[in-house]
């Protein structure tokens, strides 16, 4: 993908899509946040919408133009990191796979990928001491059961980057948090390196290319999958602001939990309202709206434009 491309891509995405309609297709799977169609036996269509979700709920407005901006960004990650090892993505255009009324809802944001068998795990991997895992720290000088030096500070960066497995959750439901050896009773042994050392390799090249370019990633979760041949694929999104903590590097400060790219905005407006977490969210006010899909847009310009 061409970086003028990739940045282009969310001033074109016209009106907000809350949830696709594809008619010619058949629906797969509604997530939090992609709408999944089969294209054949062995192809998905995938459209990242518009929609939001934070603490598991999915919000009622729109983002306008996030979609595109996911989009966008994974596709920018999936061409930067495939000498790393293979991903999901076909080489079909998706405005070919749907009658031509429904290219609209597919172009710029929408992938055609390779069916795969999901692993039933999200490989988290954590390079800063932040959100759950500084909880954690805080309660038991532990992340995900792995212990630490003493004396840490919120938001300080790791000794060395930890993989921190969660397994999948039902839509709806919380991710919970599983040690290196579940996994490997889940999956084998064998796979779980594999996986775990496949994580790894991302995380440290994705972090050190968005550090120049002033982002710091914190934290992010990936998703794998098999193939027919049993190999292990990169899946779904890749380095999203949804998958993702992303901080400006010049506002970074040990001690404070610095302010984000993500949907870390959107998750402390919510913490304020008087909301149990549960369906139906609060109403989110235009300004958070439009506070958040700018925050997302400056994310992607400053990854696909060259310091």
């Amino acid at each position: 993908m061409r970086a003028g491309a990739a940045a282009a891509e969310p001033s074109a995405a016209g009106a907000p899509m809350w949830e696709s309609h594809v008619e010619s297709l058949p629906l797969v799977y509604r997530g939090k946040v992609r709408d999944t169609y089969a294209v054949g036996e062995d192809r998905l269509l995938i459209i990242t919408t518009d929609r939001i979700s934070a603490f598991d709920v999915v919000m009622r407005e729109p983002i306008p133009g996030k979609g595109h901006v996911l989009n966008a960004m994974s596709n920018f990650w999936f061409e930067r990191l495939a000498a790393l090892g293979p991903n999901h993505l076909s080489n079909i255009d998706p405005t070919s796979v749907v009658r031509p009324e429904e290219r609209a809802q597919v172009q710029g944001r929408a992938v055609v990928a390779q069916r795969l068998t999901p692993l039933p795990i999200e490989a988290v991997v954590r390079g800063y001491l932040i959100g759950s895992g500084w909880s954690d720290y805080c309660r038991e000088g532990r992340v995900c059961g792995i212990a630490l030096p003493a004396g840490l500070q919120q938001a300080q960066q790791l000794p060395e980057p930890l993989f921190t497995p969660a397994h999948k959750a039902q839509l709806g439901m919380h991710d919970e948090n599983i040690t290196f050896e579940e996994v490997c009773g889940q999956i084998g042994a064998t796979l779980a390196h594999r996986v775990r050392d496949f994580a790894m390799r991302l995380y440290r090249h994705a972090f050190a290319f968005a550090q120049g370019r002033g982002i710091i990633i914190a934290d992010t979760k990936f998703e794998f999958g098999l193939d027919r041949n049993g190999e292990v694929r990169l899946m779904d999104e890749v380095l999203t602001p949804d998958s993702s903590r992303f901080w400006p590097a010049e506002q970074y400060r040990v001690g404070i939990s610095p302010p984000s790219f993500d949907k870390q905005f959107l998750r402390d407006w919510l913490q304020r309202q008087p909301w149990d977490k549960t369906p139906p969210p609060p109403a989110l006010p235009s300004d958070i709206v439009e506070k958040t899909a700018a925050r997302y847009r400056e994310a992607l310009q400053r990854l696909v434009t060259s310091p």
